[in-house]
Parts: C-alpha cells; sequence; structure tokens
C-alpha cells in the first residue's frame, strides 16, 4: 500500500507523509510565530506550521506522536513587558495544521507544557497565575490547577512516578516543589536571585537548575528537598536533560557556545562540546544517541553525536527557534 500524502497549507506548502517511519523534531520558531517539522533522517526543515497568533516558545508532542500542544505565550521574555499569552494550540503533524484550540480564559503566559508519565494529563505552566495547570489533552478542558506559591513558574520537570513536580520561578530564584497528586505546593527552596530551566535525574533523585547570578548548576537533593551541591560551569547554565542511560547531564552554555557533560556519578564536568551560537534548549530523542540543540540566536538546530561529543548537523529552523520537543514514528 502506498504512503498517503497530506498537503500542508503552510509557509513551505509542502506534502507530509501521514505516517513516518523516522520521529520528527519539533521546533518552537519563536520569531515566526509558528512550528517547525525536521525530518532529522533527510537532516531539513519540511514545515512550517502558522499558530494563527503571538508566538509559542515551548511545544510537547502526544504519546503517539501524532499532535503537538503549543501554549501561546506572549511576544515578551520571562518577567517583562509585553503580550500575555491565554491560549493553547493543538497541530496535527502530519497533516501540517491546527486542529484544536484551548482558551485559558484570561492571560496567563502559558509556558510549558509537560505530560504526566502516569495519568495522561498535560501539565502547563501559566506564570501569571503563578500555577501549573491541568488539561485533558483529549477533551481540551481544564481539569486542574496546581499553585507554584511563587512568580514567574516557567519551567516544569514531573518525577517519573508523576506524584511530584518542580518548577524554575525564574525572578524569584526558587524552585517550587509540588505535590501533583493532592495538587499543591509542597515547599520553595531559595536557589539564587535568577534561575532558568529545570529536569530531573531519571532515578528520581536529582533536580537540576541553573544558577543567573553565577556559572553553575544547584544540585536538588529530592529527598530533603535542599540544594546539596553545586557544578562549577565554564559560563552560565540554560536548559538541561539527563541522557536515558543515567550517565551524563548535558547544560547548555549560551554565554561560551558549548554544551556542558556532567558526570553524574561525581557531579563534575568531564567535557564540552562547542554548538552553533546561543544553545539553548537540548533533547535526547529515544535510544540515546544524539542530542537536538536549539539556538535561538543562530535560527538553527544541532544535532549532536553522543558518541564522538561532537556536533555533526546544523539545521536551519527559523528566526529564534527555541522550545523542541521529539514525536515518535508512527
Amino acid at each position: 500500500m502506498g504512503i498517503r500524502l497530506i498537503v500542508l497549507i503552510g509557509v513551505f506548502g509542502v506534502a507530509l507523509p501521514a505516517s513516518y517511519a523516522q520521529g520528527r523534531l519539533l521546533v518552537a520558531q519563536k520569531g515566526l510565530g509558528s512550528l517547525g517539522i525536521v525530518d532529522p533522517a533527510a537532516g531539513k526543515l519540511i514545515a512550517s506550521v502558522p499558530e494563527g497568533g503571538i508566538t509559542g516558545h515551548e511545544v510537547a508532542a502526544s504519546h503517539d506522536g501524532r499532535l503537538a500542544y503549543v501554549p501561546i505565550y506572549g511576544n515578551s521574555g520571562v518577567g517583562k513587558p509585553g503580550t500575555n499569552g491565554h491560549e493553547m494550540v493543538v497541530i496535527d503533524i502530519a497533516a501540517g495544521k491546527v486542529v484544536g484550540n484551548l482558551d485559558f480564559g484570561h492571560e496567563v503566559r502559558p509556558h510549558l507544557p509537560v505530560f504526566g508519565p502516569k495519568d495522561g494529563l498535560l501539565y502547563v505552566t501559566t506564570e501569571l497565575d503563578q500555577a501549573v495547570t491541568v488539561v485533558d489533552p483529549k477533551t481540551l478542558k481544564i481539569v486542574g490547577s496546581i499553585p507554584t506559591g511563587q512568580p514567574e513558574s516557567h519551567m516544569l520537570a514531573i518525577s517519573h512516578d508523576g506524584r511530584l513536580g518542580y518548577t524554575a520561578n525564574v525572578g524569584p530564584g526558587t524552585v517550587s516543589v509540588l505535590d501533583m497528586v493532592a495538587r499543591k505546593t509542597l515547599k520553595i527552596i531559595p536557589i539564587s536571585g535568577n534561575t532558568q530551566r529545570i529536569s530531573i535525574s531519571n532515578d528520581d533523585k536529582w533536580v537540576f537548575t541553573a544558577d543567573q547570578k553565577q556559572p553553575r548548576i544547584a544540585v536538588i537533593d529530592t529527598a530533603t528537598d535542599t540544594v546539596a551541591k553545586w557544578v562549577p560551569l565554564e559560563g552560565f547554565g540554560y536548559g538541561s536533560v539527563p541522557t536515558p542511560d543515567g550517565h551524563w547531564l548535558l547544560m547548555t552554555e549560551p554565554s561560551v557556545n558549548k554544551i556542558a557533560v556532567v558526570d553524574l556519578k561525581t557531579m563534575q564536568v568531564v567535557r564540552s562540546v562547542e554548538t552553533p551560537p546561543d544553545p539553548e534548549e537540548v533533547i535526547v530523542p529515544p535510544g540515546g544517541k544524539t542530542a537536538w540543540v536549539s539556538c535561538p540566536g543562530s535560527a538553527q538546530v544541532a544535532e549532536i553525536n553522543l558518541a564522538t561529543w561532537k556536533t555533526t548537523r546544523q539545521i536551519v529552523t527559523g528566526k529564534a527557534s527555541d522550545g523542541l520537543a521529539w514525536a515518535r514514528a508512527r
């Protein structure tokens, strides 16, 4: 049987296969108000889907690889003046078009969407509400809210059992610990005068966030909810992700155009990988052989080979390419 093609109505006007043997890399084209779709096998951007409004900064893919969820944040940076988004759009990846919309009902600056690992719900940071909003992705209905107790709750990491959540609260420089089941704030951990991004180790023992006042990583012990260690960096850190084998933490350093590779056994930086200018977000798709890094200041994403620790490809993905997600093969 041949592969059915669906015509994408967007800036590229190309045809996308309704199913694909390779996964798709999703890129929030922050400077274009659209979602970029990259074919990693071909190493090129194959579609750019208009979001229909002010821009989204982050994206999450459904577990079946069919849909992308893009909160529409606004045209400002966190804590800065500008428009305040109040919607989240749903994009059919194969069709290359918006197929759903959730209106939060008021301005909230929705930022990062994260799927719960156990319950299938979608958790979206909503900064102006100082909360994480809980959404049923099937019905696109709001089903709850979890207060963070802090402004500028920008990013979210959820433990692998789905019980606990951790938000990086940028301007206050704190991390909120959340009970995802009881939907309440458990503790607020001071980090620095300003902190960015957040990730959690595969065994849920450590949470990582980047100090924006000193070039270092705060390592939070989840057993005590305190900063147990600091990992010095060459430049200011930003986004991070552990590798699937649990051996390494990759931390972007946009101020020096590198990724720091931290050995999670010793909590020390053991090597650096040069990237295009302004590396910010990093993800590792299933398989753990490569990492993808968004570089908003370079209008591209870079592929890093995790065996050779070299940047192997650079793909132009559009102005201010920022948030990343991986849509599984279909």
